[in-house]
């Protein structure tokens, strides 16, 4: 063989190995694709758009019931878990009103379904953390409380750049003292309550859920709904609507409070 024939054979296989190289990069058992894949690396899923950092906001209290009084401004808030074409539906008629929402992801519905990080994100809405798993967190131990939050946000950051701007415990209304510790310690100044429960999850009829939400919200008020319900999809427009003559507009909670 002539040094050319050497020469254009190594060149030949070079351009396989790379090539080769490239396939597995790209291969479903390759490690892009591997759920074990290293902390901090993101999610093919991951959103261009990173999520907004936990923040503190000076004068509110630790755990957030509602925002100022004086504006007029809402937060719907919703728990992020159930059939994802539910949850599009929700965030779809919120966009077209010009709405704009915040929602507590379960950390195991993430791992189901981490395309809905990025469609949350790009839609102009907060995302948050709801623990791993839903499970009652006040009743849990301390590891098994924190391994709850630091779970959730674990997926968070893989998913979106952030642990997210939000904690809200699960199965209760309000964190316990513990609770609240262990929330600051994962990155989150406060915890975010409610003062209006939709009671959505009770599937009590869309007029049932309208007539609860609207019955009690005013300005300032943080609104806790569900994805999941079909009841919660055939109301939101209604909602919306009367919101909107009232003159209420629905921010994310970010900015009910900013």
């Amino acid at each position: 063989m002539t040094t050319t024939d050497r020469r254009s054979a190594l060149r030949a296989g070079a351009g396989l190995a790379a090539a080769g190289a490239l396939a597995a990069a790209c291969s479903p058992r390759g490690a892009a694709a591997d759920p074990a894949r290293a902390p901090g690396t993101p999610h093919p899923s991951a959103s261009p758009h990173p999520a907004p950092a936990a923040r503190r906001f000076p004068g509110q209290p630790v755990q957030i019931g509602h925002g100022p009084r004086t504006r007029p401004r809402v937060a719907l808030t919703f728990h992020g878990q159930g059939d994802p074409a539910i949850a599009r539906s929700l965030l779809g008629e919120a966009e077209r009103r010009g709405a704009r929402v915040t929602v507590l992801a379960v950390g195991s519905w993430l791992d189901a379904h981490p395309e809905m990080a990025r469609r949350i994100l790009d839609g102009g809405h907060d995302l948050g953390n709801h623990t791993l798993r839903h499970l009652d967190i006040n009743a849990m131990s301390e590891p098994d409380a924190y391994a709850e939050i630091r779970g959730c946000a674990d997926r968070l950051r893989r998913l979106t750049g952030s642990a997210g701007t939000w904690f809200r415990p699960s199965r209760t209304p309000r964190a316990s003292p513990l609770v609240e510790r262990l929330a600051r310690r994962a990155g989150y100044p406060h915890v975010l309550s409610y003062d209006v429960d939709s009671l959505d999850f009770t599937s009590p009829g869309a007029a049932a859920v309208t007539r609860k939400v609207l019955g009690e919200v005013r300005a300032g008020s943080v609104v806790s709904l569900h994805f999941g319900y079909a009841d919660t999809v055939a109301a939101l427009p209604a909602v919306l609507e009367e919101l909107a003559r009232r003159q209420l507009r629905a921010v994310t909670t970010t900015e009910l409070l900013s």
